[in-house]
């Protein structure tokens, strides 16, 4: 192996070109949904981290001033739902801004008021524990109160600013 002769400075950069960067990483992709009012209200997300199985937790990132986050951040149970390589457009739907997120969307909900998105490739129910202020997002850590999964579904991947199947073959749009 040939080491690195020269010790360069490292490029500058910008948002956009950290932005791109960061979307080389290959990330999977949850929905975070609940009942809100007898309502469905939910969000997806590319931030999802297996944390521990000693307590069980999982963290998610959200961004400053989500609308949808604060909505959610008070329900007693949350729904995290893996989404399936089929499920592109279910993503894209959860992503848009406005109250139609849902419209065609399978879903069910649980008494504890947690939503599971039809078709995932798995389910955690989970209760927000405590919430850490990361620069320009928020790291929400959650206990697992449950969880299922289906096989064998393969999940969803996001990655260079698009929803992909793991083969490298994109979803529907």
């Amino acid at each position: 192996m040939k080491s690195m002769e020269s010790h360069e400075t490292p490029m500058a950069f910008n948002a956009s070109m950290l932005r791109k960067s960061f979307g080389h990483v290959p990330s999977g992709v949850v929905a975070l949904c609940a009942l809100v009012d007898e309502e469905p209200v939910g969000t997806v997300l590319s931030t999802f981290i297996p944390v521990s199985l000693d307590p069980p937790l999982v963290a998610v990132s959200l961004q400053n001033g989500s609308r949808t986050w604060n909505t959610l951040r008070d329900r007693p149970r949350l729904g995290v739902t893996i989404l399936s390589e089929s499920q592109g457009i279910i993503a894209r739907s959860l992503a848009a801004p406005g109250p139609d997120r849902f419209k065609d969307v399978d879903y069910a909900a649980f008494d504890s008021d947690a939503i599971r998105i039809g078709g995932g490739v798995g389910y955690f129910e989970c209760a927000l524990r405590s919430e850490h202020q990361a620069g320009d997002h928020v790291l929400a850590v959650m206990d697992v109160h449950s969880v299922d999964v289906v096989t064998p579904r393969l999940p969803l991947v996001f990655h260079c600013s698009d929803f992909v199947a793991i083969g490298g073959k994109q979803t529907a749009a």
